[in-house]
């Protein structure tokens, strides 16, 4: 029986589209390229934190959230200093993230501190307020720390002796003091932070600072200096000429 003249294949339906690639995935490119090519200097700081997001969130856009941490905290510094707890309050930002801003925070404090171990405490003055900014610039609490040094004043050790509340860590002269002994340190630097910012000196940091200086000096070890830091810079009791 002749045909009717239409065709009985069946019609094929039309390939679907592939999924299109993320827009954020050439950003992601373009942004590690001008790292390694201009260097830090050409990348912002919420650039940087999505440097550091990518990792722990590859499957997102991670500039808004970079944006969103910068606006609460302030600067990459204190982004990267801020506390866990303060950080678990940012939608979007989970335990993975917190891990790896946690980790350039430990890197930025291990290079830093390294800088004051190559030479003589006192002639890299610049290496050792950078570490102690590094180290302390942006906690939420006070922390008195201790660097030990030999007679050449290279360090010995670096020690957080207290950690206080917002504005107040006790410290006893004499436990200090007890400790340079032990290390058989001949020179101490003290440091400590003002979470407020402001790194001006207190009466209680004066009185405190002299105190240990007035013990510990007839046991032959120097106070080289008591340094502040904050978010605002730092302030050096012996530049103050205070001690």
């Amino acid at each position: 029986m002749p045909g009717s003249g239409k065709s009985s294949a069946k019609s094929t339906p039309a390939s679907a589209p592939a999924e299109a690639t993320p827009h954020y995935h050439g950003h992601r490119q373009r942004l590690r390229q001008r790292l390694l090519h201009a260097g830090a200097e050409a990348v912002r700081d919420y650039e940087l934190l999505e440097l550091i997001l990518f990792r722990a969130i590859p499957q997102r856009d991670v500039k808004p959230l970079a944006k969103t941490l910068i606006e609460r905290f302030g600067s990459f510094a204190e982004v990267i200093a801020a506390p866990v707890e303060r950080l678990k309050e940012i939608k979007g930002l989970g335990d993975a993230a917190i891990t790896e801003l946690k980790v350039v925070q430990a890197a930025a404090s291990e290079f830093a501190r390294g800088q004051t171990r190559k030479r003589p405490a006192l002639s890299s003055w610049s290496a050792v307020l950078d570490y102690c900014r590094t180290a302390q610039a942006f906690a939420d609490k006070e922390q008195f720390r201790i660097l030990f040094l030999d007679k050449r004043n290279r360090l010995i050790a670096d020690e957080v002796l207290g950690t206080g509340t917002v504005d107040h860590t006790p410290v006893y002269p004499r436990e200090v003091v007890k400790r340079a002994l032990e290390l058989s340190a001949t020179a101490i630097i003290l440091v400590h932070n003002h979470p407020s910012g402001d790194p001006t000196p207190s009466h209680a940091d004066i009185q405190m600072t002299q105190a240990i200086v007035t013990v510990a000096k007839p046991l032959g070890i120097s106070v080289h200096d008591h340094i502040i830091v904050g978010k605002e810079g730092h302030a050096s009791l012996k530049g103050l000429k205070l001690i």
